[in-house]
Order: C-alpha cells, then structure tokens, then sequence
C-alpha cells in the first residue's frame, strides 16, 4: 500500500478513535447522572435503569471498536496492514474504505461470522 492512502488510513482511524472517546466518555458520565438522581417513583427507576441498561451496551460495542481501531493502528506501525490475519491476503480497498479497522478479508469475516474461524486475535 502506498504511504499516501497508508497516512489517510492512519488520519481517520486517528479521527475515529478520538470520536469514540468522546462518546465513551459521555456515556459513562450520563450513566454517572443516572445513578445520582434518587427518584423514588417506580416509573422514573424502570426508566434510568433501561437508560443505563443501553449506555453501558453502546459503550461496549465502542470499546471494541476502540480496540480494533488500536490494533489496526498497530498494525500500520508494524507495516501489516490491510492484510487479513486470517490468509495472509490483502483486504480489497472498499472493505478499508468502509470500516479501517478491520482485522479479515471479506471470505475469512465471513467464516469469523459463523464461528468456522480459529485465528482469534
């Protein structure tokens, strides 16, 4: 891959990371906010609970990403990327385009998907 698509890459991994931090960071704070308001009608309880229920889900699935997003970013520094962990192969340029910090080729996301992938990074 060329130095120049590698730093473009690079930049919006950097701009993805730093955008998922905010919200990461957001959600832990109105988690925080949940969990001080001390409302005693049942309703407003069932409420933050399903709030903080689903903050803490979509800072899970942030968190991972944050941490593909750290590994791909690695992996530019190791001069690995764009190549699937699973065959070795590049992974074509649309699939980088939509997601950069993907870890497999569409073929091997593909068995990861359905379990058929031991190569667990």
């Amino acid at each position: 891959m060329d130095k120049k698509k590698l730093k473009a890459y690079h930049d919006r991994l950097i701009t993805e990371r730093n955008a998922l931090l905010g919200v990461v960071g957001r959600n832990e704070d109105y988690g925080r906010e949940a969990d001080i308001e001390a409302t005693q009608d049942p309703a407003d309880k069932a409420s933050n609970s399903y709030t903080k229920e689903l903050l803490f889900s979509q800072s899970t699935n942030d968190r991972i990403i944050l941490t593909q997003i750290d590994e791909a970013l690695e992996r530019i520094e190791d001069d690995e990327y764009g190549i699937c962990l699973n065959c070795n192969k590049e992974i074509g340029a649309k699939r980088l385009e939509a997601l950069p910090w993907v870890r497999y080729c569409i073929e091997c996301q593909d068995q990861y998907e359905k379990g058929l992938l031991n190569n667990e990074e």
